[in-house]
């Protein structure tokens, strides 16, 4: 089977309901930002103080690549590798894209005493820009799935109906 691809913000879901989901397929999980700090050997924040945003989105797009060609992967994508119209049309025709909708309060609420995001040093406006421009991307997906108020594994039965 096709990899499936989950974009979103951050905070979105995108690790918990991958490991879930690739369990629940027998599926491999890869989790982009992990792979890039291994290949990095440093913390994303880290990546982002010492070499720049851009620096960092170029190594997102060469990760995500090297993992199109796969097949049977569960892949979770940083929020902004997923609002990239390149990667989301590369992701497409090598899968399945499933974008997890989450409010931005819910985001915010989230991620609100994690210091490993560079993004969230901006502020609130800017965060609030960042976020709709980026929906317009990921709402190029083939599967657009809702999550407030639901649990991790009440997402992946979702999925998994739409997947059917």
């Amino acid at each position: 089977m096709k990899s499936i691809y989950l974009v979103g913000f951050m905070g979105s879901g995108k690790s918990t309901v991958g490991k879930l989901l690739a369990e629940k397929l027998g599926f491999r999980f890869v989790d982009i930002d992990q792979e890039i700090e291994k290949k990095e050997g440093k913390k994303i924040k880290d990546i982002f103080r010492e070499k720049g945003e851009s620096y960092f989105r170029d190594l997102e797009k060469r990760m995500i690549e090297s993992f199109l060609e796969s097949k049977n992967l569960v892949v979770s994508t940083g929020g902004g590798l997923g609002a990239d119209s390149e990667n989301m049309r590369k992701m497409k025709e090598n899968g399945t894209v499933i974008w997890l909708d989450t409010p931005l309060e819910t985001v915010l609420d989230r991620c609100k005493d994690d210091d490993e995001r560079p993004l969230l040093k901006k502020d609130r406006y800017e965060l609030e820009k960042l976020f709709e421009k980026r929906k317009d991307v990921y709402a190029q997906a083939n599967i657009k799935v809702n999550t407030e108020g639901k649990s991790p594994e009440q997402i992946v039965n979702e999925i998994l109906g739409r997947l059917r």
